[in-house]
């Protein structure tokens, strides 16, 4: 076996998520115990009790996706269910890229959980003094999205899975596209119920912010391949993963391409690291070949 693990982005979540890695996992439970020392606040209540309009916040969601992603791998180790030698690569959907970089050693979970939470604040930030909105444009081609795009001033935000592109920008904007959408001979397209416009140039003081922190946060080589989202492609070297993760930011997220280069590169399993089984679906809509399974409770990890 070649395994690549995958992790979820923002929007996998949902209220309840990790209570039994908490509960029947001691490898688990001890990352969500540092997590809640290095936030300073009760991650575990949020995840486990809810309210989902906190869980949803952009600051909450994603250190909480993070911790649970890591949370599994750690099970999974714990219940000596990965394989000698693996994983070969990891990869993940914006937010997922760095559980993947912490998965692969590029820094520890304590500093990755301190970059996660700040991204998440600054994003959220970014989110609360724009007006933002995304739209899901379904079963057409890029250039067609990429000619809405130039059209109506706004940006493709990802590239998710053949058919599947979600573009990003001023709401007035988003609004206008979608309804100009049917006369351009775009079937199908759904706004989207977002804080903002991710992925997008809205994000920019969220970018250069982000930038200024990570200057002096030390990155690693990673211990197996890791791959990013600004190009679909592998990337090693520290200072282009520390790049990587502030350009993503504001460019488009290049998922569909991540599943084809770790294809490419020799990956025969994908395990899916994260709640909802959303990163699965996008697999079945790519290449319906690839093996793809989903964990996301303590269950799914002695199955």
């Amino acid at each position: 076996m070649a395994l690549a693990l995958i992790f979820s982005g923002q929007g996998a979540q949902k209220v309840g998520m990790g209570r039994s890695l908490y509960e029947q996992s001691a490898a688990a439970r001890a990352l969500y115990d540092e997590a809640n020392t290095v936030l300073g606040w009760e991650l575990t209540k949020i995840c486990f009790e809810g309210p989902e309009t906190e869980l949803t916040q952009t600051k909450v969601c994603q250190p909480a996706l993070f911790v649970h992603g890591l949370a599994l791998l750690a099970a999974l180790r714990e219940q000596g269910k990965l394989p000698a030698g693996e994983p070969r690569m990891a990869l993940g959907l914006s937010l997922g890229e760095l559980t993947a970089d912490c998965a692969a050693g590029v820094f520890d979970f304590a500093t990755g959980l301190k970059i996660v939470a700040e991204r998440g604040r600054l994003m959220q930030q970014a989110c609360e003094q724009t007006t933002g909105g995304m739209a899901a444009v379904m079963g057409e081609e890029r250039a067609k999205v990429h000619e809405l795009c130039r059209e109506f001033d706004i940006e493709a935000a990802n590239f998710n899975a053949p058919g599947q592109v979600i573009v990003s920008g001023e709401k007035s904007k988003i609004d206008t596209a979608v309804a100009a959408a049917k006369e351009r001979g775009i079937k199908k397209i759904i706004p989207l119920n977002v804080a903002g416009a991710y992925h997008s140039r809205l994000m920019e003081p969220a970018r250069a912010a982000f930038a200024s922190y990570l200057e002096a946060i030390p990155f690693a080589p990673p211990k197996f391949t890791v791959f990013t989202n600004t190009t679909g492609q592998e990337v090693s070297v520290p200072a282009d993963l520390k790049a990587a993760l502030v350009k993503q930011v504001v460019s488009s997220v290049l998922w569909e391409d991540c599943m084809r280069s770790a294809a490419a590169a020799g990956a025969t399993e994908f395990w899916e690291l994260g709640p909802g089984g959303v990163l699965a679906g996008l697999a079945r809509r790519t290449e319906k070949s690839w093996v793809v399974k989903s964990f996301a409770e303590f269950s799914d990890v002695t199955a």
